[in-house]
């Protein structure tokens, strides 16, 4: 026993294969699959988990599991059920000691590992990846040529930059320019697709069909032919506590007297909602101070006009339009500012209308061939908004409609369900409101101007939760502030809710948010008797203390479903070395009939580690080279058993 934990021991790996191991690992991406009682590499034979060795949970320091009896290190599944979610013994190498030092996982900190690998950190970096004949600019939207002319140029009137806090923030590393520097491969002036045009004195002005400062205008469209869906919010409450570092909230959303739909389409289980979130008002209206927009034009309305494309739409068809508006409404519901990095086109729309020379210059040389290294490190460095490029080149002041004419569509965000929405049903006194689940974690980034700053959809979604959270504490009625979320039905034939099964094993293989769908398949299995005991859940967190998402709401089940993998704490796992850990079980279920293999989370790092992992499970279950069993889960992936739904 140390601090309180059982301390379990493994037999010691031999000397050739912690040395081939190693080995492997240095000059090669496969990693062997460690030897315990839960993953027997070199057996190809697909066999049903009925007792697995157990190891002392670390959450049995939080009180959440029972205190295990130190009179026995092992166990089977419960008596009730063959199919609990194995606990896994800590590989030979984790727990392998220096004899000179003692054990150095109980006095040093283990050190975290990267989850990825960094491949570039500026324009240097990628220019020799790419090779000297290309010039990466950072997001895809040119590939100009660097500047034939490689003598020191000579500099008589340097540019100042502007001494502010957002042009520092910035972080831009500016070549030998100055007010003289001839620049080459300049791009050109984007074109102005949007204009305000005069109302003329016969134009009908149609009266507001919509409150504008809750839901987007009617020619908003991202689900045609059907409108956006003013949903209550019915109630929210924070699913991560205080010191986790991201917090995610739980929503509950009333669809009650959500419109009926053709094809009979519903709610179900692995679906997503879409939500069309407006862009900060806050942020809104500084930027219509930078840009010298009177306040009294701001809510007035103007005919616009646009001479192509779907802006602003979203799915409309493309083609010019004309429309009744406010200039608030265009760039609160309509454009992007500040998801995307800064393009060329937008940095050259701002140095047409800047007014000081030194910035006109700056802008102009991001714009050109010589500016190429500096405008890939503003892509890559620092995220950029478009209320800090506005304050960091202050003389700039394009008109609105051109700006508009730049910056991309505000699209909506989707959120996948967390719930069976079949078996949703809150009595309110005498009616039954029918409500959707779904869980946000909130985006944070860096900003120049507050430190932090959140993403557009979790960041409106916070500020709901927060509103109605402050409500209740007040002891005010939520359902006086009329809180609404504008959605709509969105992806109800992803992958997720396409390829989910009512029979057949499951392993649902989540981080962080990305396990909140699989609670909804748990709901729906734990329905069926048959079926409780063919589902298993590995959920990665940080630390189960503070993170772990929907603690005790998964069923009656729960405990003998799910496996909670924390690389903060205990273990200190990631989800990808578990899978490792339980390729006796994956191997099963990839091969059993109906099997599927879920994964859903983060892209860099959970997404691209599990799959390796599965390559490393196939490869040493079924005795494949790294092609081959690559090639196996492309082949699982095409037959639908396994799903990985990654952002």
């Amino acid at each position: 026993m140390i601090n309180g934990t059982q301390r379990l021991s493994f037999p010691p790996a031999p000397p050739t294969t912690t040395m081939m191991a190693s080995s492997t690992i240095a000059h090669s991406t496969h990693h062997p699959l460690p030897e315990t009682s839960t993953s027997h590499p070199d057996d190809p034979i697909p066999t049903e988990p009925i007792t697995f060795t157990i190891s002392t949970p670390s959450v049995i320091q939080n009180g959440r599991s029972p205190p295990a009896s130190t009179g026995s290190a092992t166990s089977g599944y419960a008596s009730d059920s063959d199919a609990s979610t194995p606990v896994t013994e800590s590989s030979v190498e984790d727990d392998a000691t220096d004899p000179e030092q003692g054990d150095s996982r109980d006095d040093t900190p283990k050190r975290r590992r990267a989850s990825t690998m960094l491949v570039s950190q500026n324009s240097e970096d990628m220019r020799r990846i790419l090779g000297a004949e290309k010039v990466c600019c950072g997001g895809g939207c040119c590939m100009l040529p660097p500047s034939n002319n490689q003598e020191a140029p000579r500099i008589e009137n340097p540019v100042q930059p502007p001494n502010n806090k957002a042009f520092q923030g910035m972080g831009l590393k500016l070549g030998p320019i100055g007010l003289e520097t001839d620049l080459n491969s300049i791009v050109d002036l984007p074109e102005k697709t949007v204009s305000f045009p005069c109302l003329g004195t016969n134009t009908i002005i149609p009266g507001p069909t919509v409150d504008t400062s809750k839901h987007p205008p009617r020619f908003v469209t991202p689900h045609p032919p059907y409108e956006v869906y003013s949903a209550p919010l019915f109630h929210a409450r924070e699913l991560t506590r205080p010191g986790a570092e991201k917090r995610t909230y739980h929503f509950d959303i009333d669809v009650t007297d959500y419109p009926v739909e053709s094809g009979n389409v519903d709610f179900v289980v692995g679906g997503a909602i879409g939500v069309c979130a407006p862009n900060p008002p806050e942020v809104v209206d500084a930027i219509f101070d930078l840009l010298a927009v009177p306040r009294f034009v701001r809510d007035k309305q103007v005919l616009m006009t646009t001479t192509n494309g779907r802006w602003p739409t979203i799915w409309g068809d493309d083609q010019p339009r004309e429309l009744v508006t406010t200039r608030r409404e265009l760039l609160t519901w309509c454009s992007d500012i500040q998801s995307y990095a800064p393009t060329k086109g937008l940095l050259r729309l701002l140095a047409e209308y800047a007014e000081d020379p030194h910035e006109r210059k700056i802008l102009m040389y991001l714009s050109s061939a010589q500016g190429q290294p500096s405008f890939c490190d503003l892509r890559t460095g620092p995220h950029i908004t478009l209320f800090q490029l506005l304050s960091a080149f202050r003389s700039s002041r394009p008109p609105l409609d051109h700006l508009l004419s730049v910056l991309n569509t505000l699209m909506p965000r989707f959120y996948s369900l967390s719930q069976d929405p079949q078996v949703s049903c809150l009595r309110d006194e005498k009616n039954c409101r029918r409500l959707i689940e779904v869980a946000v974690t909130v985006h944070e980034t860096d900003d120049f101007a507050n430190g932090t700053r959140t993403g557009v959809g979790s960041g409106f979604l916070e500020r709901m939760a927060q509103r109605l959270i402050a409500a209740e504490k007040a002891g005010v009625d939520p359902r006086s502030l009329d809180l609404r979320i504008p959605m709509f039905r969105g992806l109800m034939a992803n992958p997720l809710a396409r390829e989910f099964v009512s029979d057949g094993p499951m392993l649902l293989i989540g981080a962080g948010v990305g396990v909140a769908p699989f609670r909804g398949f748990v709901h729906r299995r734990l329905r069926s008797a048959n079926c409780a005991n063919k589902v298993w859940v590995l959920q990665g967190v940080r630390d189960s203390l503070l993170d772990e998402l929907y603690s005790g709401d998964w069923g009656v089940h729960e405990d003998k479903v799910k496996k909670i993998v924390q690389s903060r704490k205990g273990e200190k796992r990631y989800v990808q070395e578990e899978v490792r850990a339980q390729a006796d079980l994956v191997w099963f279920i990839i091969n059993a009939l109906d099997g599927r293999v879920f994964v859903c989370g983060s892209t860099k790092g959970m997404g691209e580690g599990v799959e390796k992992a599965l390559v490393d499970v196939a490869m040493g279950k079924g005795n494949l080279n790294e092609d081959e069993a690559r090639a196996f889960w492309k082949g699982k992936k095409e037959a639908g058993q396994y799903i990985a739904e990654t952002w």
